[in-house]
């Protein structure tokens, strides 16, 4: 009979602490939430997109009034209400978690409003045909929701706000690219500061539970399909080495321009038109973007998804140019100042980068190089080398290439590192800039009875 009793002496200890359960419960529904709003986000996404390519096949030079205006009125709309929901969405969360940053602070980075307005927004940006991707929304779409549930949890509860932003960001990469493994990764190399041994298993299992809920919504099939890759075969070595070298390049000119582009601190001209006239300089940008997209038969519209998944099908159509135009296309949508993400945009361009290595090279393993690319310029732009291999890995499947996604990452981000600054981190800086700056104490007075004779005191204002 004693084990008997020792049992349920155990299950009293464990069911009878109700904060516990209670805590579990609340953030294991807000991963729930959390993946579908993603799942939820993605579809409006590519709803508000085919919506875009309708109109520009019906009408070929609408792009260039449509574009200009929607830019300049996301830009607007984005300033006037929602200014924490420009950009990426990534390095919102990650100044959120800075020590810096004040409890009280942290709604000028995620909240409810913000994930709204996100969502909104980078649905219009692809309804403008503007090249940004959802996956970097996603992150402060799900930080947002996830740091909501801090209101419904116990005082006495294990789970701090810390842990359930690194929980909802990655939940969003997670349920974005129904990358599970990808969004613990994410959590662990780019959110994750300092670790929290007590409910890590908890935080871990609410990424998993919402990236399985994006699973279960779309379907168990991967982002980009499932590549079939010949045995890596010592002809492709070479070749696989240039695309490094030149992922890492191309990513770190491309983390450059971006770092540079969206400083505010710049005075060329195009910086000073930028501060001084944002909405102006909004629609300069859409412009240019719609002359890319028209003279380019509207390739670089969007995401660049579609262009992606067709080259590791091996469908033809896609120009040699096409990632020099998707590169300036992205940044230009970037520099504009929407919110939108550069995940997918990298990955096409990258894969386009290996696509041009093949047919330059005459490889014939191109869906392995489109992979490899895919890769390279993914850690090359955001200097997160696990995060962008485990990534493509569970999105083309290609678990069969996890030493050469891994090595042709390290290298391309380790080439980056000569060119650039981490993106991400040095985009936290500048919106850890938004803090309200501490008031300036005041200057001593001098006492009205002072003695006449005594010299005047610098600064004191005489």
């Amino acid at each position: 009979m004693r084990w008997y009793l020792r049992l349920l002496a155990i299950l009293h200890r464990e069911l009878g602490q109700f904060d516990l359960w209670w805590s579990r419960a609340v953030v294991l529904t807000y991963a729930v939430l959390t993946g579908l709003s993603i799942v939820l986000f993605a579809r409006t996404t590519e709803w508000a997109l085919s919506l875009f390519f309708d109109l520009q096949h019906a009408l070929w030079w609408s792009p260039l009034l449509w574009t200009p205006l929607c830019t300049a009125a996301i830009v607007w709309v984005t300033r006037r209400w929602v200014p924490g929901a420009a950009g990426s969405g990534i390095p919102q969360v990650m100044a959120a978690l800075d020590s810096r940053v004040e409890r009280a602070q942290r709604g000028l980075y995620v909240s409810i409003k913000l994930a709204v307005g996100k969502y909104l927004l980078a649905s219009w940006g692809l309804l403008a045909g503007l090249s940004l991707g959802r996956e970097g929304p996603s992150v402060q779409v799900g930080a947002g929701i996830m740091h909501n549930a801090r209101h419904w949890l116990p005082q006495r509860n294990l789970v701090s706000e810390h842990g359930l932003l690194v929980a909802g960001g990655a939940a969003g990469i997670a349920a974005a690219f129904n990358t599970p493994l990808g969004g613990v990764m994410f959590a662990i190399e780019e959110l994750s500061r300092r670790p929290e041994q007590r409910n890590s298993g908890l935080i871990i299992a609410a990424i998993v539970l919402a990236g399985l809920m994006g699973v279960s919504m779309q379907g168990n099939e991967s982002y980009f399909g499932i590549i079939r890759v010949d045995e890596f075969r010592a002809d492709l070595w070479w070749p696989a080495l240039l695309l490094a070298v030149t992922c890492g390049l191309a990513g770190g000119l491309f983390s450059r321009l971006m770092i540079r582009s969206q400083n505010g601190l710049e005075n060329d001209h195009f910086s000073r038109w930028r501060r001084a006239r944002p909405v102006a300089f909004a629609a300069g940008c859409g412009l240019l973007i719609a002359l890319i997209g028209v003279v380019n038969q509207g390739i670089t519209f969007g995401s660049g998804y579609a262009h992606s998944r067709a080259m590791l099908n091996g469908e033809g159509g896609i120009p040699v140019v096409y990632a020099l135009f998707m590169f300036l296309s992205t940044w230009l949508t970037a520099w504009s100042g929407v919110p939108g993400g550069i995940f997918a945009p990298s990955l096409a361009i990258g894969g386009a980068l290996g696509n041009d290595i093949a047919l330059l090279t005459g490889n014939p393993q191109v869906p392995a190089l489109i992979a490899l690319g895919m890769t390279g310029f993914l850690a090359a732009a955001t200097q997160a080398p696990l995060t962008a291999f485990i990534i493509v890995m569970e999105m083309v499947n290609g678990h069969a290439m996890v030493l050469s996604l891994m090595a042709c990452a390290l290298v391309a981000s380790g080439v980056s590192r000569i060119l650039s600054r981490p993106l991400y981190g040095a985009l936290a800086e500048m919106q850890l800039e938004r803090l309200p700056k501490p008031a300036a104490p005041e200057a001593s007075e001098v006492p009205v009875e002072a003695d006449k004779k005594t010299e005047p005191t610098r600064g004191s204002g005489t």
